[in-house]
């Protein structure tokens, strides 16, 4: 990937190239765009190990982003090097080496995670997002197997292997009388509520949505950007509608921004008619906070991550799993409504 720093390889003129690495993606910022190589690695839950599944994959993104982000995500470059020079180009001749995701680079201060922080966000905003995603779900693909994601025998499946992963964090991000009691309020808001969760699928509300949304993956430019779908596996993205929108909620929850949270989940219920949507709510925004703390707690493992990151991870994953705990809580006046 080192080819891809040079300015030459691109097909627009380009002065300076910044690479940023996430544990699946190369991304390399030039002045007007981004490309986005993906990894060869699997990780159980994605398999980028072909040149034929990463080209899938950057087309799969590309497409299912064009939902939230029209504009934004531009086509799938292929990268060839040259049999006559060996020198590699994008959209060059010769044999394809590589795909890349191309996109507009966006201005990283219009991110909805700065604009909180600065506090440049108004109600006004979060009416616009809710409309936004509640106009995406109403229009988002179901059907019968994506229906069946929002069986309690999936939705078990899910918290088992949250519970299986997190069990070596007991004593370090999440104290044995919480991992408990959060296991116990969830096992029983299952237990209570199988018609509920029933209802959601018979009135469609089991869709295949978005699977990430929370305010690093929103910029708010000439319109609202939510981009970065989860692509790599459906298991992640077909998911009832109240998990898409208690993501963002935990989001401003944690942020400490409850106001907005509150505001926007009611605007998203004025706009989709979603009556049921508040009784999962708690029950959702937990499985989305203590799924955070799961995967900040995995850093504690990273032999990479230098000891100063590592106390922040630990107080992040400690935070996330209060955080979830507090929401469980709220299950059994949720259970009582019933």
């Amino acid at each position: 990937m080192k080819a891809l720093l040079k300015p030459e390889v691109y097909d627009e003129k380009v002065s300076q190239i910044e690479l940023i690495q996430t544990h699946i993606s190369f991304v390399f910022l030039t002045g007007n765009f981004v490309y986005k190589v993906k990894k060869a690695v699997n990780l159980g839950f994605l398999d980028f190990t072909t040149l034929k599944r990463r080209h899938f994959y950057c087309k799969r993104e590309l497409e299912l982003n064009k939902r939230l982000c029209k504009g934004m995500y531009i086509e799938v470059v292929p990268i060839n090097r040259s049999k006559a020079t060996n020198a590699i180009k994008m959209k060059g001749d010769g044999e394809t080496i590589e795909y890349a995701l191309k996109m507009k680079r966006m201005p990283q201060e219009r991110m909805l995670s700065r604009l909180l922080e600065e506090q440049k966000v108004d109600t006004q905003l979060f009416d616009k997002i809710a409309k936004i995603i509640a106009k995406f779900h109403s229009k988002a693909k179901s059907n019968k197997e994506i229906r069946e994601f929002g069986s309690t025998k999936v939705i078990e499946t899910n918290w088992i292997e949250n519970f299986e992963q997190t069990r070596e964090f007991i004593g370090r991000t999440i104290s044995r009388a919480k991992f408990d009691s959060i296991q116990s309020e969830i096992i029983n808001f299952i237990e209570k509520n199988h018609p509920l969760f029933r209802r959601r699928i018979t009135d469609s509300r089991i869709r295949d949505c978005h699977g990430d949304i929370h305010s690093d993956n929103i910029f708010v430019t000439d319109g609202v950007y939510i981009f970065d779908t989860i692509e790599f596996n459906q298991r992640f993205r077909y998911s009832d509608v109240a998990s898409d929108v208690a993501f963002l909620a935990m989001d401003l929850d944690f942020k400490g921004r409850t106001d907005l949270s509150e505001f926007f989940v009611g605007k998203y219920v004025e706009y989709s008619k979603d009556r049921d949507l508040k009784r999962l709510l708690p029950f959702y925004k937990c499985y989305r906070a203590y799924v955070r703390g799961k995967v900040i707690s995995f850093r504690l493992k990273d032999p990479n991550i230098k000891r100063t990151m590592m106390r922040f991870a630990r107080k992040d994953a400690k935070a996330y799993f209060d955080l979830a705990f507090a929401y469980s809580k709220e299950l059994h006046a949720a259970s009582s409504k019933h």
